[in-house]
C-alpha cells in the first residue's frame, strides 16, 4: 500500500502542543535562549595625569575586552573612583572583570577584599593580568590577593613617610615649599613692605596681577 506523502501537511508544533501541560518547559527554554554573554570589562588607573594610561589599556585590549574603565586618582582608597564604582555596578551573572595590575585597582587590603566580593556576588568572575595563574575563585587565590595588596598598602605608607620627612627636612634647612614665586626678588621686597604697612594681600596681587595666595606666602 502507498503511504501518502504527508509532510506539507504538517503544522508547526506549538499548534499541536497542550500549552497548559508544557508552559514550564517553553519557559525554561526560552530563558535559555536569552542568557547573558560573558563580557570582558576592563579597569585601569593611574593617579596623576603627568602618568599615561597607555600600557595598562594596550594590555586590556590585548586580552580582549571592548569596554575599558579608567579612572585618574590615588588608589589609597575607593572614594571618589566613578570609573571604578561604574564598572562595578555594571557587572552582570558571566561577566569578567579585568585588571591590568593589581595594585592599579587598590593598594588596601580591605579596599582589594571588598572589590572581589562585589564581583563575586554580580555572579562575575575577576582576572588579574599581573597574576595570571592566581584562581580568585577559591579561598586561596583570595588569601594570596590579600596578602598581596596588605604589603603594597605598606609600601604606600612607607612612600607618604619618607616624602613628609623629607618636607620636614628641607623646611628646616630654609628651603621653601610650594611652587616657585611668580615675583621677581624686588617685587617681592615691594610686596613685603607694604604688606607691613596694613596693606591687604588681594589689593597687593591685584597691583602685581598675582592671585592673593601669592602674596600671602611673603608672609
Amino acid at each position: 500500500m502507498e503511504v501518502p506523502y504527508a509532510v506539507s501537511q504538517f503544522k508547526p508544533c506549538e499548534t499541536l502542543l497542550d500549552h497548559s501541560r508544557f508552559n514550564g518547559l517553553r519557559v525554561s527554554l526560552m530563558s535559555h535562549t536569552k542568557r547573558h554573554a560573558k563580557r570582558l570589562l576592563g579597569y585601569g588607573r593611574i593617579s596623576t595625569t603627568a602618568q599615561d594610561l597607555a600600557r595598562q589599556r594596550q594590555a586590556l585590549k590585548a586580552y580582549g575586552c571592548r569596554l575599558v574603565f579608567e579612572d585618574t586618582v590615588s588608589g589609597k582608597t575607593l572614594a571618589g573612583r566613578p570609573q571604578l564604582s561604574r564598572v562595578l555596578d555594571e557587572l552582570r551573572p558571566g561577566d569578567c572583570l579585568v585588571l591590568a595590575e593589581w595594585d592599579r585597582a587598590t593598594r588596601s587590603m580591605w579596599d582589594g577584599l571588598h572589590i572581589v566580593k562585589q564581583v563575586l556576588d554580580a555572579g562575575a568572575t575577576i582576572k588579574v593580568l599581573d597574576f595570571p595563574s592566581l584562581d580568585l575563585t577559591t579561598p586561596e587565590g583570595r588569601g594570596f590577593l590579600a596578602m598581596f595588596s596588605a604589603m603594597a598598602e605598606r609600601e604606600r605608607l612607607r612612600i607618604v613617610a619618607r616624602t613628609r620627612e623629607g618636607r620636614r627636612i628641607a623646611m628646616t634647612n630654609g628651603v621653601k615649599m610650594g611652587p616657585p614665586f611668580k615675583l621677581t626678588e624686588h617685587q617681592r621686597k615691594l610686596a613685603t613692605k607694604r604688606l607691613a604697612a596694613g596693606e591687604s594681600t588681594r589689593q597687593i596681587a591685584r597691583d602685581f596681577n598675582v592671585s592673593h595666595n601669592t602674596i600671602a606666602r611673603l608672609r
